[in-house]
């Protein structure tokens, strides 16, 4: 009878309603990006809804963390220093995965929507993505994952967007991803994280495919698997163009 009461006062004392199934459905306005010779860049659009298994509770309001990440690749980072007036290489360190491309939208202030043992469980951050080989300190493991994501936020490969997803009444969202043209063919993982009170209540997941195509594939697979016939066509490309350079010159000069 005590656990029944129990389970009543549950269901009927206000702010004490068991939390609804909340899940995510969402898409991409384009799953494939085509990398051509003159390609300069792409923006997709990401939208989607809450899906409720019964009507919003009063709880919490909900929040939007939405994150596309390119193949991750070894990286070394490597310090100069200047030396008897020179600058040369004094450390380096190994990344041993780092994301070739990142982007972060979110709803609100990251550090007001999701905890840090949620980001370290779900590595949702770029300082807890990368992963660095221990080589020496700790302090310098740091500095050097800092100095590469300050290096590819100049690139434009990392990026981070807070309040770039507009949230509308708990139940619909949209964002934009900007992709550069400096990308590297593969799989782009897309999630969306939906937060209460700084935790995760739900994830989907999805994938970009990014793929060079035309002259720009090519050219990218004659340099990668035969690099010696690669190197011919580009030593007699460079040997005719100079060529058609010294006729034309001697023409305009009659």
């Amino acid at each position: 009878m005590i656990r029944i009461a129990a389970l009543a006062l549950l269901f009927l004392w206000p702010g004490l309603a068991v939390p609804q199934n909340e899940g995510i459905v969402a898409d991409l306005s384009q799953r494939r990006v085509s990398i051509t010779t003159t390609f300069t860049g792409s923006e997709i659009i990401i939208f989607g809804a809450v899906k409720r298994e019964t009507p919003a509770a009063a709880n919490e309001p909900l929040d939007v963390i939405i994150t596309v990440s390119g193949p991750s690749q070894a990286v070394s980072v490597r310090k100069k220093d200047r030396v008897a007036g020179i600058w040369v290489n004094t450390q380096e360190q190994e990344v041993d995965s780092a994301p070739s491309f990142y982007a972060i939208m979110t709803s609100g202030p990251l550090g007001e929507i999701l905890s840090e043992t949620e980001d370290l469980r779900h590595r949702i951050t770029t300082t807890k993505l990368i992963r660095a080989v221990d080589g020496g300190a700790e302090a310098d493991l740091e500095d050097f994952t800092e100095a590469l994501i300050r290096i590819r936020k100049d690139e434009d490969v990392y990026q981070i967007n807070e309040g770039a997803v507009a949230f509308f009444d708990e139940t619909l969202f949209r964002s934009q991803v900007r992709l550069p043209a400096n990308l590297i063919e593969g799989a782009y993982e897309t999630r969306i994280f939906l937060t209460r009170e700084k935790e995760i209540v739900s994830m989907f997941t999805t994938q970009i495919d990014v793929s060079k195509v035309g002259l720009e594939r090519l050219l990218y697979r004659l340099a990668h698997d035969r690099p010696l016939l690669y190197g011919i066509m580009s030593l007699a490309i460079a040997i005719a163009a100079g060529w058609l350079a010294s006729a034309a010159f001697r023409l305009l000069r009659t």
